[in-house]
């Protein structure tokens, strides 16, 4: 089984558990009167983007804020292939390049409920980010099949919207901006760090290469809609 499989997998369960674990923690420190809800939604962030998230509300007397955790999965360009098979394996040319990219994010989210948008459910949010990602360079014919990947904090921000389509069920849209800080790069038995104490470096090559030949996340839009049931 292919490698990115694998890691796709591994990430995935490791998603839904740390989702999982957050929602506990958030059940077991809020009383009886607190509301809660649950989303699905899917849009645009990098790429063709899905989130899965979990809302607390009102589980403080006169805390103003709401708290959300998410998980999401979204399709990535990875980056150029020729440049990534240089830097961080070799000079080879030979082989057709197929190349796909992922990341899985988790997020955690304070909400602050607004009339400024004219919407009667309307949300400005922000929070912080990890994002964990993978970029696949496969050269059919040339022997070569490899993953790039980095693990990456980050920030977002935004607003959210939601319209009601029943008693419990709320149609969603939401739009922000998440940037993540630059982080090491890893493939093949090459790493390159922002801070250049590189392991294994190819030729003169430096971090600022790997940066501008692999597209790990860094400044992405993030438009999602979807529906939101409050339990």
């Amino acid at each position: 089984m292919r490698t990115h499989i694998r890691r796709s997998r591994v990430g995935g369960r490791a998603a839904r558990a740390t989702l999982s674990g957050l929602l506990t923690l958030l059940a077991l420190s809020v009383s009886q009167a607190a509301d809660f809800s649950a989303g699905g939604l899917v849009g645009y962030k990098g790429g063709l983007g899905f989130r899965a998230t979990g809302t607390v509300s009102d589980f403080a007397r006169n805390f103003p804020l709401a708290l959300e955790v998410g998980v999401g999965y979204s399709i990535h360009e990875p980056g150029n292939a020729a440049d990534a098979r240089r830097i961080f394996i070799n000079e080879a040319t030979n082989g057709t390049p197929e190349k796909h990219g992922y990341a899985w994010d988790l997020r955690f989210d304070f909400l602050y409920r607004t009339t400024m948008l004219g919407i009667e459910r309307a949300y400005l949010f922000g929070g912080v980010r990890y994002s964990l990602f993978t970029g696949n360079f496969e050269y059919v014919g040339g022997n070569e099949n490899f993953d790039i990947t980095s693990n990456q904090f980050g920030l977002g921000a935004g607003v959210k919207a939601l319209f009601p389509m029943g008693n419990r069920i709320d149609f969603v849209l939401t739009a922000g901006l998440d940037y993540y800080f630059p982080a090491a790069l890893k493939g093949h038995d090459t790493a390159y760090a922002p801070d250049n104490d590189n392991v294994n470096p190819k030729e003169n090559f430096t971090y600022s290469d790997a940066d501008a030949a692999v597209n790990q996340p860094k400044l992405q839009p993030v438009i999602l809609l979807g529906v939101n049931i409050r339990l």
